[in-house]
């Protein structure tokens, strides 16, 4: 056999994975092979591979009869709209995708041609877990990964795509890059899984309630979007890419919007309310506002109170931080500070202008925020504004009251370009609540205590609670009217465009985690 045909022969055992079989095994799960995966996610004939004759060296336990070729990951790097990305795919018909040193060393390869090249990475997680069979090596390899995920950490953006199990030390990975996608079945995540629970703890507990997509998605707050099927969950990850940029260097890609930049914003006093505590949908707002079907939301199902993601205006990438009035009233509490903190610090990290609508009566109170530590929480949102540096612009669309004023943008946290609607409120706290503090004694002695509390708490809006006053000092840039915003909002971009601003030279500040 003559050089060349070894060379295809490899070529085809690599190709083929774990071999027909086991194919048809991941087929019959309703799971693509990796290689069909990088196939579906990547623009048409660009993938180039690397390491797909690496094998293990492991012996004990029976390896020594198997050293299947690329040893359960393919790497390499291809493009998606046209722009480059690399990324690993583990593959679960080979060892079920387990993790051992050849496998890690491969993954932590194309992580370090990332990073140096400037390109974001992807990683496809399918995977048993640690390779029993090689012990420690596989713990090692692990701890390669997660150094890498670290050092990219605000240089490139890092993307984990869960479509299988994910448990131990693999969680950790995809826990420390930016986002996480999840299919809605076949996929999990967990530290340690049902047996161990039942074992250690007694709790009763499948795959599904312990690790889903659902968990996930609602309630831990780990997985930033999720997908009922393989392929729109690919097609999800190609179009968060769109409003990246490729590193922490470059500036987020802009496309030509058909959507007039100079459109008044017709219809937002019909959807907003008047009254302060009648609730609204502010997705409604944000298709309005900003250009159209632009709006890529994350986290949607995590502290629904608080609507973070990405949208376009005038087809620049901005990020979207706004309060939600149809849940909870749009207050603040542990999760929806850990879901804004950290979406701001990752739009700061890479360029990309944040514009906060602002629509809450402030943080939640109670026990069990105060002893689950909504003080330490809330200062992320706190340390995330203060921090960021990018174009900073805010507009309160009816009331602002309390700490949550100052936590959302405000001009306080150097916020650019503050705005505020006619009708809104800012004030320490609501002027109903204000009202029975301040003029309780008159109100209990009043003849007619309930026309005398509305008279004052009209008389506390029209002298404490409207946007003039923060005007008059600064505190606003401007008052301007509801279908005014979309104008007032790209010229206010395009003014800062090149900002620059200087910070404190230290190490690194020591954000309340």
């Amino acid at each position: 056999m003559d050089s060349k045909q070894i060379l295809e022969n490899k070529r085809m055992s690599a190709i083929q994975g774990g071999g027909e079989a086991q194919t048809e095994k991941q087929h019959a799960r309703g799971k693509k092979t990796a290689r069909e995966r990088i196939s579906y996610l990547l623009d048409e004939n660009t993938f180039t591979e690397v390491d797909g004759f690496v094998t293990h060296r492991a012996v004990g336990l029976g390896m020594d009869k198997n050293h299947p070729l690329g040893d359960g990951v393919v790497t390499g790097w291809g493009k998606i709209n046209g722009r480059l990305v690399y990324l690993y795919a583990q593959d679960f018909t080979v060892l079920g995708g387990s993790l051992g040193e050849s496998h890690g060393r491969k993954i932590a390869k194309i992580m370090d041609l990332a990073i140096q090249n400037g390109a974001p990475l992807i990683g496809l997680n399918d995977s048993g877990g640690a390779r029993i069979q090689e012990g420690v090596d596989s713990l090692a390899a692990y701890g390669e990964i997660f150094f890498r995920n670290t050092q990219a950490s605000g240089v490139i953006p890092q993307i984990s795509v869960i479509l299988g199990p994910c448990a131990g030390g693999a969680v950790y990975s995809p826990g420390i890059t930016d986002f996480v996608f999840m299919a809605e079945k076949n996929a999990y995540m967990f530290i340690t899984g049902p047996e161990v629970v039942r074992t250690v703890t007694h709790e009763d507990v499948d795959f599904d309630s312990l690790g889903s997509a659902a968990v996930h998605h609602a309630k831990s707050g780990v997985a930033h979007f999720t997908a009922p099927d393989e392929e729109s969950l690919l097609q999800q990850v190609r179009w968060l890419l769109s409003y990246l940029p490729s590193n922490n260097l470059e500036q987020p890609p802009s496309i030509r919007s058909s959507d007039d930049p100079r459109r008044l914003v017709t219809g937002l006093e019909q959807v907003v309310p008047e009254e302060p505590n009648r609730p609204y949908d502010i997705h409604d707002v944000l298709d309005l506002i900003f250009d159209a079907e632009s709006f890529l939301e994350v986290q949607a199902d995590y502290a629904g109170n608080l609507v973070v993601g990405f949208a376009r205006l005038n087809g620049e990438t901005v990020g979207i931080i706004a309060n939600q009035p149809a849940v909870l009233a749009g207050v603040l509490d542990i999760n929806a500070s850990d879901k804004g903190g950290r979406f701001i610090r990752f739009c700061d990290a890479f360029h990309i202008p944040l514009i906060t609508l602002i629509d809450t009566p402030g943080f939640l109170p109670g026990t069990d925020q105060e002893h689950n530590g909504i003080i330490r929480h809330g200062a992320k949102m706190i340390y995330a504004y203060a921090e960021a540096t990018v174009p900073k612009l805010a507009v309160i669309l009816r009331k602002a009251y309390g700490g949550a004023y100052i936590v959302m943008s405000s001009k306080h946290l150097r916020s650019d370009l503050n705005f505020a609607w006619p009708n809104a409120e800012i004030a320490v706290m609501g002027p109903e609540g204000a009202v029975q503090i301040v003029f309780r004694k008159e109100i209990d002695s009043s003849g007619d205590p309930d026309t005398t509390r509305q008279e004052k708490t009209q008389q506390y809006r029209e002298e404490f609670a409207n946007p003039y006053i923060a005007a008059a000092r600064g505190y606003l840039d401007d008052v301007i009217l509801p279908e005014e915003t979309r104008a007032r909002l790209i010229a206010g971009l395009e003014s800062l465009a090149a900002k620059r601003q200087t910070v404190p030279q230290r190490k690194h500040g020591n954000i309340p985690l």
